[in-house]
């Protein structure tokens, strides 16, 4: 009988945490379905990203907000901590999602998207190299980025936040300049 108590006891205490836990939780962004490697890596990041494509454009049009374009690879060191540093930290997410349309491009996948990228970040002379950090206009102008951002300013590279908030002021206060300056990029690949 004891044994029997027991085990119901043990029952009850399993049935009971796996009902607190819930149903496993959706991903907080639109990377989940993806074939990508990279891109799976960061389905469960606080930031609400999207796949490279019209749903993100659209949405940053609608909302009026520049795109946050992050394109690395799952073999990039710098990438990696570049995700562990930022864009896993919540409060950072927080103001990502709040001001950006956030977009993740796998590198190998989308190669010639990321050359048109180094291009662009080379005529405005911009930092290039894994991971590729751009800030691009709805309309498709790349107007300000580099590569790696740390999450302590070090050396010449400002810290992620800090770069976040400049793209921010530049396309909010210097729209026109940004707009007339910025490098079209090919939204169709």
């Amino acid at each position: 009988m004891a044994v029997h108590r027991n085990f119901l006891s043990l029952l009850l205490l399993t049935s009971s945490a796996l009902v607190a836990l819930g149903p496993a939780q959706p991903s907080p962004n639109h990377l989940a379905g993806s074939d990508s490697a990279y891109l799976k890596r960061a389905a469960q990041q606080p930031v609400d990203w999207y796949p490279w494509g019209p749903e993100a454009w659209e949405t940053a049009k609608k909302l009026d907000r520049p795109v946050l374009l992050d394109v690395g690879a799952v073999w990039c060191g710098w990438c990696d901590l570049m995700d562990r540093e930022s864009y896993n930290r919540p409060a950072l997410a927080a103001f990502i999602n709040a001001n950006f349309v956030a977009v993740k491009v796998d590198y190998d996948a989308q190669s010639q998207l990321a050359a048109d990228l180094e291009r662009a970040q080379a005529v405005l002379n911009l930092p290039s190299g894994l991971p590729l950090t751009g800030f691009v206009t709805p309309g498709g102008k790349l107007y300000f980025g580099g590569s790696y951002f740390p999450s302590q300013a070090k050396g010449d590279k400002p810290a992620f936040e800090d770069a976040l908030k400049q793209a921010l002021r530049m396309y909010r206060e210097r729209r026109a300049e940004v707009e007339r300056d910025g490098v079209e990029l090919n939204k169709e690949r």
